[in-house]
């Protein structure tokens, strides 16, 4: 087996699995467990050494609409995007969220930090405790005055996606479709183009993932940072609109940004299913792939842990070992593994959100 390799992944959804369980926090972040993908023992055994954690505002419970996960599971599929999210109601949820990870610190014992330079990535690494960079996946908690953009960078916030599928003010995202292309919708709003800017100027990564096709022409437009997709695979290998087309990886890669392999199957798989007995070949694949447009220095991982199905040979972060034997196997070298796992990642993040 190949010896574990430290991992900065783009995007988890932790903080959701503690949303939706408060009462049950210590047990899930703390404890070993045999639900989700992440908790800190899992995290240490499986050499995830950091990440983007994911705020995440759900949409209000809905009885009639359809289970996403399981109209997914068999294309082809179309699932209608809930309706928008007031700032109002989104903003207490996003702040709770923010707390969260203030909480996983304080209760870690110096296990976790919350960081909010490369520098203070490195360091946490180096020390052995996970660290965390809080993203933002969907603005809905900012309103036009974007105050509470700033109030969020103060806690901690340096990644940013204008929208989670679901329209913002800022702009549209793709819909849960197969097959499907990310040619949907309108571009930025003044708003969206407003946010980018403020964006750039605090030094907060601006993530193209779950955006549409013109929103992300917008952004390549007026943003001066390099641009990144924290969690998205190869539109050529697996048709969905969450995936790049090869227009959108070559302007990533004019850019010097980077992608983040989305480890969710029913944007790996070929068939667009969700079903996880798919093997590792597709993650290869999508690797390959992506290092073919962007070159070895612009990708890495974006797994989606707790908020999707993952192969089931990866099964949970525990897997992250066999992952690196796949790709061992596939002649990837220590030194290109070293860039997938982590490198090219803080390497990223110095460059946008600071060293």
């Amino acid at each position: 087996m190949t010896p574990t390799i430290p991992v900065f992944d783009g995007h988890n959804d932790l903080l959701l699995r503690l949303e939706r369980a408060p009462e049950r926090r210590e047990e899930i972040f703390l404890k070993r467990g045999l639900e989700g993908h992440l908790d800190l023992p899992r995290m240490r055994e499986g050499g995830f050494a950091g990440g983007l954690f994911a705020i995440y505002v759900p949409s209000p419970p809905d009885p009639d609409a359809p289970d996403l996960f399981a109209l997914m599971e068999h294309p082809p599929y179309e699932v209608p995007l809930p309706a928008p999210v007031p700032a109002s109601e989104a903003l207490h949820i996003a702040i709770a969220a923010a707390a969260q990870m203030l909480w996983m610190e304080r209760v870690s014992e110096g296990g976790f930090a919350v960081c909010r330079t490369a520098a203070v990535i490195r360091a946490a690494m180096e020390r052995g405790a996970v660290a965390g960079v809080i993203h933002m996946e969907g603005a809905e908690a900012i309103a036009e005055d974007l105050d509470a953009l700033h109030v969020l960078h103060a806690l901690g916030l340096r990644s940013l996606g204008p929208v989670w599928s679901r329209p913002t003010i800022f702009g549209d995202g793709v819909p849960f479709r197969f097959p499907g292309t990310p040619d949907t919708g309108a571009g930025l709003t003044e708003a969206g183009k407003a946010l980018v800017r403020e964006c750039n100027a605090l030094g907060i990564l601006i993530d193209l993932s779950h955006l549409n096709e013109k929103g992300f022409d917008d952004i390549a437009r007026i943003s001066t940072a390099p641009l990144v997709a924290t969690h998205s695979n190869a539109h050529a290998l697996c048709a969905s609109p969450r995936n790049l087309t090869d227009r959108q990886l070559a302007q990533i890669a004019e850019s010097g940004g980077m992608v983040g392999l989305n480890f969710a199957t029913f944007f790996l798989r070929e068939d667009g299913k969700g079903a996880a007995d798919c093997g590792l070949e597709p993650m290869v694949r999508h690797i390959d792939y992506l290092i073919g447009k962007l070159g070895e220095d612009h990708v890495g991982f974006g797994s989606d842990f707790d908020g999707c199905v993952v192969p089931a040979a990866i099964g949970d972060v525990t897997g992250l070992p066999r992952l690196f034997e796949a790709l061992r196997v596939h002649d990837f070298d220590n030194n290109l593994l070293q860039k997938l796992a982590y490198r090219n990642w803080i390497a990223t993040l110095e460059n946008i959100i600071g060293a």
